[in-house]
Order: structure tokens, then sequence, then C-alpha cells
């Protein structure tokens, strides 16, 4: 059968693409940003669709030759990419009254685990409960064949999101910081999740039922993360029980750099929900669909760790490390530059450079690295930025060699200080992708 997938480069959305088409069906998947996935894997027919945007005439022609529709996409706060109501809520029920129309009427939703009414998580956390449960409550008014899937912390051998977050905490050095320490999660592995939408997708799969995917087995924040630098090959570390409220404070610093465009999984809504733990029927996979989940034991030894996940891990918290470091750095570089234009034009004029023509060097050298300091503290912005670093570090070396080559053996090393700097872009510029 032809399924359609909403949401299919996600964490889950990806795994559910290949169960997929491992078992043969064919797969239409759709995306805000499609360029990258379209690559990974053409034989998907891939569309560009936002959920939040997206009107029923726009998904009658995605719906015309499809059995079944999988809906993976989710946000986990308000900010200026995601808006909660329009992704979970106000997209869903078009999406649903397009099915109607086109008489599509299997569709298997993910929701989360422990959705519910009156949770009092706070306010960003009821935002992110009460859009998803707005959600179950529009499909079991709707005649459709719907299945909701409630996924607990879904752990799969790529990391995004908040499965990210938990490898960079296990893999930081002396000290592991953890909030809400003695939280409760139960997780679930990304293979049961999509054997679960695989069965769900099939038109004999009793529906109009909502089943909790999550292990029976609730494991503690602390143990969580000590498990995960045990699977990562670290030495033990001791355990920082962080105070929720600097966890906050970071938090709401997420929140801020989201207008920027940066996606941290810490954000508040984040914290919320782990105030309140990750919980729900243990049970209900075996029972509903004859699946026996796998323990967080069983996971990690099915995806064991290479070099590659500590590298991922132990760089995960200097990637954001970079991309501050090289905004202060060069914002500084530019206003001590306005700040001290006479003493910048001196070093040129000593090699013969006209006043003028030096004091415009000068002014424009700072003015181009204010901006790009700038720059990169912009998440669309920053991949020009960081080659901008690159580029322009070479430009200072080439004309500081042509005009003032003394100064490569100058004992301050001003010109050998301009490598490491643009080394430091570089790597920032390999970690910059966000999937």
């Amino acid at each position: 059968m032809r399924v359609l997938v909403i949401g299919a480069y996600g964490l889950i959305g990806t795994y559910v693409v290949a169960r997929l088409l491992a078992e043969g069906h064919a797969v239409t998947g759709t995306g805000r940003d499609i360029t990258g996935p379209a690559r990974q894997t053409p034989q998907v027919r891939w569309v560009r669709v936002d959920v939040a945007t997206a009107t029923v005439e726009g998904w009658l022609p995605l719906l015309a030759d499809v059995q079944a529709v999988v809906n993976c996409a989710g946000a986990l706060q308000d900010g200026p990419r995601d808006d909660l109501a329009a992704v979970h809520r106000d997209g869903v029920a078009r999406l649903v009254a397009a099915c109607v129309r086109q008489g599509v009427r299997r569709l298997v939703h993910i929701s989360a685990a422990g959705v519910a009414a009156h949770r009092a998580l706070g306010v960003q956390g009821d935002r992110f409960n009460d859009t998803k449960l707005a959600t179950e409550d529009l499909l079991r008014a709707s005649n459709l064949d719907w299945i909701i899937l409630r996924p607990g912390l879904v752990l799969a051998p790529a990391a995004y999101g908040g499965s990210a977050l938990l490898r960079g905490l296990a893999a930081l050095p002396v000290v592991t910081p953890v909030v809400h320490a003695d939280a409760t999660v139960q997780v679930v592995a990304a293979t049961d999740v999509t054997r679960a939408v695989a069965l769900a997708v099939q038109p004999d799969t009793p529906a109009r039922r909502a089943i909790d995917l999550v292990h029976p087995q609730a494991v503690t924040m602390a143990d969580l993360v000590g498990t995960l630098r045990r699977w990562l090959g670290l030495p033990a570390a001791r355990l920082g029980r962080l105070p929720p409220g600097v966890a906050r404070l970071a938090a709401r610093g997420a929140d801020a750099l989201a207008w920027a465009g940066w996606r941290s999984p810490l954000r508040t809504a984040t914290l919320d929900q782990l105030r309140a733990g990750i919980a729900g029927d243990g049970h209900a996979m075996e029972r509903e669909l004859a699946i026996r989940p796998l323990s967080l034991a069983d996971v990690l030894t099915a995806y064991p760790a290479g070099v590659q996940e500590r590298w991922f891990a132990k760089s995960y918290f200097l990637k954001p490390a970079m991309l501050a470091m090289l905004a202060i750095f060069w914002i500084a570089s530019g206003l001590i530059g306005l700040c001290r234009v006479p003493e910048a034009t001196a070093v040129l004029s000593v090699a013969g450079m006209p006043q003028t023509p030096a004091t415009l060097a000068v002014l424009l050298g700072s003015a181009v690295d204010i901006a790009l300091g700038v720059g990169v503290v912009f998440r669309r912005r920053a991949k020009a930025a960081l080659l901008g670093m690159v580029a322009v570090s070479g430009a200072y070396m080439a004309g500081g060699t042509l005009w003032r080559p003394d100064l490569w053996l100058d004992p301050m090393g001003p010109f050998l200080k301009t490598l490491p700097a643009a080394m430091l872009a570089l790597a920032a510029l390999a970690l910059l992708d966000e999937r």
C-alpha cells in the first residue's frame, strides 16, 4: 500500500519511513525542508508541506492514491518557528477533513505518553499537553479508523532533541548535572515504535483506540543519564543535582534563543514535562499489539556505542560554546577596532599606506567583524557568517602579508592567532546541522 508519512524526517518519522519501506510499502513523505531527506532516501516521494499552514485542498492531491496516513509531526513549544495549536490541533483538523473527503480511512497519529486532562504542568508544559490532548479529542470525534500511539522517551541509534541532550549531559567530564534527578521516565525503542506503526497502518488491525508505547519499568533521570554514560564507555562521574531554578534560567535562555532560530531541547516545556515525569501503561503494547517492548538495557545493547556516538556526545555542548565564543570574538574585535581607530590605522600607515585608505580599511574591517559576529547568533545566517569568518581571516592574513609581513614574527602573534580562529569557525560549521 502507499502510506503518507507526515513529519517524515524527524527522529520518529525517519525510522517509521525506513520500516515501511522495508515491509514493501510505497511511501510519500512530507516536511518543511525536504532537501536533505530527498538526497538520503530517494525511494520516497517527497513533498514540501508545513502542517501548520497546509489547507484541506492542499492535502487532497497527496491523499489521492494513499491507503493510510501516519502523522509524526509535532513541536515542543511555541516560538517563531513553531505554533503548537497550528501543528498539533488545527493542522491535524484540516488533515482529517481532507482524509474524509478523499476517502482515506486509516490514520495513525503519534501523540505522547502521559497526555491527559488537568495535569497542571506549568504554562509551557500545559500548552504542549493541552494541544496534544485536543488533537486526540478531534480524532476521537471523527469517523476515521484512527489509532493513537503514545510513545515515551524514544531511544534510537540516532539522537535528536531530548535524547541528544541526554547524551550530551552523560558525556560531560567530572560531574554530570541532572535536573529533577529523581523524576521517572519510561522509555521505548524506536524499533518498537516502528513495529507498532507498521501494525497500525494495516486495515485489519482494530482501530479507534489509543495505545501507550512504553516499557513497564520506569527509571529515574539520574539512572538514565548514568546508564547512557556507561553505554558511551566513559568512566563514572559524580552526579550533580542541578537546582530547578538554575535549570529554568538556562531554559529561559534557550527560549530566548528560539527567536534567533535555534531549537534547543532544553526549553521550559521540557522542564515542565520532566518534573511531572514521562509515564504510561507499560503493558499496553503487549496487550494491544502483541509487542513486548525492549527495556533500557535491551535498547542500549541492541545499539552499541562507538566512536561516532562518543564524538557526538562530547561535542554536544561544544557546539553552542564555539558559536558563542566566535560571536564574542568577532564582535569584540570589531568594537576594539572602532574604539582604537588611530592606533589601528597607524599599523597600516607604518607600512606606507596613505592615511585615508588606512582609516577606511580599519572602519570597514571593524564593521565586517561586527556583522559576522552578529550573523552567527542567528540560525539562518550562521552558515554564511561562519564561511565569512574563514574568508575574512584568509583575507586578513593575505592583506597583512602584503602590507605588514613582519607581523608574522611579532611576539604577540596577531597573524598566527587568526589561524585557530578560522579553524574554530570551520569546526563550528561542521557541527551546524540540526538533524
